[in-house]
């Protein structure tokens, strides 16, 4: 009697090999890739599965950070370590220069989320990057479930959800004019509970701002913003300490945090199992400023 070997492939290892795929895809038709590398979670498991698709080769492209200057520390010294480590090319986009220089104007709430587009749009086209890696995934958001994981630009950056290409049998289509741009979605099918998974996997090490910790809050529209340089409490609002973690991290001016006893990778993944609300409608306050903020930013040409 013969037996048949089974050969079965795991969830995370199905999703990385697909996300290798495009990684590889991209570096074989595109001329100057780039991969947006802000040092969070998402952005961190993308430079993982670069290593990991172009090993033992160093990773064939630079890193680049659209830089509000709200940033929070820990993720700062981080990104300047990976990157120290990896011996990787840094491309700052300065939304601070920006300001300096008049290209674009700060809003009246402080908030940078917006004003980082045109920052992002003078970066790559300074630099001539024809695709731009994203860690944005299709569970985040409703804008973000839209996108292909090709998702094509037109020459001044923008998108339009109506001008998508098809890809079926995940066969994807790069083909684009001069100044005409490519943002790639390496993490599309991933969920935020995989991301948590893959890095308990890979034990891939991650800023302290992830775990709880104690930090000095406020409370404002039902979320908990640290106090610090960059967000500041009204009259009347009050300040306490409490124990929290970031499930994302961003500009320091709008990016909430959850209360939380989850101290390692383990507890995340419990916590994150049990919840219901994604990341992003839980902690960030630049996309409650309308039902359609992310896609109105992506229609201009943000990630």
């Amino acid at each position: 009697m013969t037996t048949t070997a089974a050969y079965q492939v795991s969830h995370l290892d199905a999703l990385e090999a697909e996300s290798i795929f495009v990684m590889r895809e991209v570096v074989a038709e595109m001329e100057r890739p780039v991969l947006l590398f802000s040092g969070g979670k998402d952005s961190i498991v993308m430079l993982r599965l670069a290593q990991k698709a172009f090993a033992p080769a160093n990773i064939p492209f630079p890193v680049m950070h659209v830089d509000t200057g709200h940033n929070f520390p820990e993720v700062l010294d981080y990104r300047d370590r990976r990157v120290d480590e990896l011996g990787l090319q840094l491309v700052v986009a300065s939304v601070p220069e920006a300001l300096a220089s008049g290209l674009v104007r700060e809003s009246a709430d402080g908030m940078r989320n917006r004003i980082q587009t045109p920052v992002l749009l003078d970066a790559v086209e300074k630099h001539r990057f024809d695709a731009l890696f994203g860690g944005a995934r299709r569970d985040e958001e409703k804008a973000r479930a839209k996108e292909r994981v090709f998702s094509f630009r037109d020459e001044f950056g923008q998108w339009d959800p109506k001008n998508q290409r098809p890809e079926l049998w995940s066969l994807y289509n790069g083909r684009h004019h001069p100044g005409e741009s490519i943002r790639v979605f390496p993490l599309s099918n991933w969920t935020e509970l995989d991301v948590w998974h893959y890095i308990a996997r890979e034990r891939i090490e991650l800023p302290s701002i992830y775990y709880a910790h104690e930090r000095e809050v406020i409370e404002r529209d039902g979320m908990l913003y640290a106090v610090n340089e960059f967000f500041r409490p009204r009259a009347g609002e009050e300040r306490f300490k409490a124990r929290v973690r970031y499930r994302t991290v961003g500009d320091a001016s709008c990016t909430a945090a959850v209360r939380s006893d989850a101290d390692t990778v383990e507890k995340v993944i419990e916590e994150v199992a049990a919840t219901r609300i994604t990341e992003r409608g839980a902690t960030r306050g630049d996309d409650r400023v309308s039902e359609a903020a992310m896609e109105d930013r992506k229609r201009e040409g943000y990630f």
